[in-house]
């Protein structure tokens, strides 16, 4: 029992935590004229071969949301799509110059907050701390697993 009293507090920050970095994210998406899920389907197509079945999937959303999100940014003049040379079944999604502009005033965003916060915390707690998150970012995922399969 004493254990769990201890650990009460630390998911209740866990959360808090949780909730502010959500917060901030929408607040990101608010200020370039997205919503939340459209920046993450932006910044997704940014970073690599964007495949919206996969995005989907991972982000735990569905694939019409992803669609719809998808939508939204090609007649918004974000995103462009052309089918794919190698599989014409697929459809390659590419950030247009406008797209770039936003991702970069949202990146240009996150890092000024990034420094307002995290800039003057000793370098030892940081440490840590990332050191402590990996850990146990390893560990739900690996209950989360154990769940899912019992299921």
């Amino acid at each position: 029992m004493a254990a769990t009293s201890r650990v009460f507090p630390a998911v209740e920050a866990l959360v808090r935590l949780s909730e502010l970095v959500e917060e901030r994210r929408r607040q990101l998406a608010r200020e370039a004229g997205l919503g939340e899920l459209q920046l993450r389907v932006l910044e997704g197509i940014g970073r690599s071969d964007f495949m919206p079945s996969l995005f989907a999937r991972g982000r735990r959303t569905s694939p019409a949301a992803v669609s719809r999100a998808l939508r939204q940014l090609i007649d918004g003049g974000l995103v462009a799509a052309r089918i794919c040379a190698d599989d014409a079944r697929r459809r390659a999604y590419t950030l247009t110059p406008a797209g770039r502009r936003v991702l970069a005033r949202v990146r240009k965003r996150r890092e000024q907050a990034l420094l307002a916060v995290w800039e003057g915390l000793p370098s030892r707690e940081l440490d840590r701390f990332a050191h402590f998150a990996e850990r146990l970012a390893e560990r739900l995922e690996a209950h989360a697993r154990e769940v899912d399969a019992r299921e």
